[in-house]
């Protein structure tokens, strides 16, 4: 192996990121530069509302892809209630729009809207059926609701990801059994949560790598503002969790993503 081939980052893949936040909005660009830097090459982006399906139209790196995906975050759904069925199979019929989210349930601010919450989730992987595309759940402390409904619309051709894995190791075994791929990110990377000996017993063909982007940014910057280059970090203590090497978590999760994703 020559210098250069050893000193070229491994291909990584963030597969949950808001860059199109304000967050980003005075420094986007030596963000960018940093996930090249770092081998983070690949960028997938959950939508939140519609504006941000807007947002994303805006970025772009020569040296990294974006991929859009379309949804109604469920702390989103109630402003836009009913949610437009037809405007968001609109975009999710397009071949730039490669999933279905984020969706899901999020029981932590409010359960006042509960039953609108469950609706979208439905809606949302109805539409992910009816497009071929995985659908991108979001889950706090809504486990057992988000799996009955996955469960309930698992007809042997939805997949997806439980974006943000913190749940038990019986949780994610079913997670794993309905179908979906469980997105390995910051959190499994503090101390004293679980998550990591959680992640560590969970197959790594099932396994991706996101931040979350500007959120739950990994040790040992927890408390600031999170970014794609943190990937490595995420895959450097993944790499540990599972006694691999750093290439071959690199490989394993960008091979996943690109599965799932399709591109």
């Amino acid at each position: 192996m020559s210098k250069k081939e050893k000193d070229t980052p491994k291909l990584l893949a963030d597969t949950h990121c808001h860059l199109y936040l304000k967050q980003f909005k005075e420094d986007l660009d030596d963000v960018l530069a940093r996930s090249a830097e770092a081998g983070v090459k690949k960028i997938y982006l959950p939508a939140i509302d519609w504006n941000s399906i807007d947002a994303m139209e805006n970025l772009n790196h020569p040296e990294i892809s974006f991929h859009k995906m379309a949804g109604i975050h469920p702390c989103s759904v109630e402003e836009v209630w009913p949610v437009d069925e037809e405007k968001l199979f609109s975009y999710l019929k397009r071949d730039d729009f490669i999933a279905v989210g984020e969706t899901g349930l999020d029981y932590y601010w409010s359960t006042d809207f509960v039953d609108g919450q469950k609706r979208s989730l439905h809606l949302h992987c109805e539409l992910a059926k009816e497009t071929g595309k995985p659908v991108v759940l979001h889950n706090r402390e809504s486990t057992k609701d988000l799996l009955d409904i996955i469960e309930e619309e698992q007809d042997g051709t939805l997949t997806g990801v439980w974006h943000c894995f913190t749940g038990s190791e019986d949780e994610g075994k079913r997670a794993l059994d309905l179908g979906l791929h469980l997105g390995v990110g910051g959190v499994s990377t503090f101390k004293n949560a679980g998550v990591d000996r959680v992640v560590a017993k969970m197959p790594m063909d099932k396994l991706i790598l996101e931040t979350d982007s500007p959120y739950l940014t990994p040790a040992p910057h927890r408390g600031e503002r999170n970014e794609p280059s943190y990937i490595k970090l995420i895959a450097e203590n993944l790499a540990t969790l599972k006694d691999i090497s750093f290439d071959e978590v690199a490989e394993i999760t960008t091979k996943n993503a690109i599965e799932l994703f399709g591109v």
